[in-house]
């Protein structure tokens, strides 16, 4: 198993390299221009730059750090939010049918929809910001909640019940633990929503943060400093991904055994 997963590693650090490989080509031989496509070298030394000096007076590292902090904010309040309701609208219709259509209505929405309202409603400041990043990530750990309770096989429920166990006992130690991989599942794709809507969030009324980077970057043709911002993201999303896998790992370590 472990040299399999070895010649995976080595198939995915390949792929890496030829997408780098092309890209020094294209920008080497000049098939795009360089305020389009920035070369390597000049993403590289940009981010350099940034790292010393900072963008527009404020640190690299503050910028990075502001998204973070809205990002997981964010984050944290839809998974303390929606596993409760998931799971109780898995478990109870009634629950079910007050929320459900209510969130399948907000969810597909794109979010600078509605980021307008949200500024009239709560201001211009940080809560406007978390708040949209929040709605981004409600749905998905909402909905991995009730099919992880769905999932659950009923004959664990009643064997449960026939040896005394109350409503209590067979939610914590039955519905909750069989659902785990699923919500973990919703958590990771709840990361991910909130991760493509965070430059919507940073568009307006902001002066740092990554997201706000990469739109005041775009709007003075600083491809170079754009793409420093978005593998900044895509670096970041990653490493996160990989310790909610970790964790998981870690916490539901009998998901996918028999």
């Amino acid at each position: 198993m472990k040299a399999k997963n070895r010649k995976y590693l080595g198939i995915t650090v390949i792929t890496w390299l030829v997408l780098l490989i092309v890209w020094q080509l294209v920008t080497a031989l000049k098939i795009t221009p360089e305020i389009l496509l920035p070369s390597p070298e000049k993403v590289i030394t940009t981010f350099i730059n940034l790292s010393k000096y900072g963008y527009n007076g404020i640190p690299l590292w503050y910028h990075f750090m502001i998204t973070m902090l809205r990002l997981l904010s964010a984050v944290g309040l839809a998974i303390i939010t929606a596993i409760p309701l998931g799971l109780l609208s898995g478990r109870i219709k009634i629950v079910y049918a007050i929320f459900d259509s209510i969130i399948q209505f907000i969810r597909p929405i794109p979010p600078l929809a509605y980021y307008t309202l949200l500024i009239l409603w709560v201001g211009i400041g940080e809560t406007s910001k978390v708040v949209l990043l929040y709605l981004a990530a409600f749905a998905p750990i909402y909905l991995a909640c009730i099919s992880g309770v769905r999932k659950v096989n009923v004959d664990y429920i009643k064997s449960a019940r026939s040896l005394g166990a109350s409503s209590t006992q067979v939610f914590f130690h039955i519905i909750f633990p069989s659902a785990l991989p699923d919500i973990f599942t919703g958590i990771r794709t709840s990361v991910g929503m909130a991760y493509t809507t965070v430059v919507a969030a940073e568009m307006v009324a902001a002066t740092y943060g990554i997201g706000w980077m990469i739109v005041n970057a775009s709007k003075y043709l600083k491809s170079d400093v754009m793409f420093v911002g978005i593998f900044i993201l895509g670096i970041t999303g990653v490493i996160l991904d990989q310790l909610l896998k970790l964790i998981e790992r870690k916490i539901v370590f009998w998901s996918g055994k028999s």
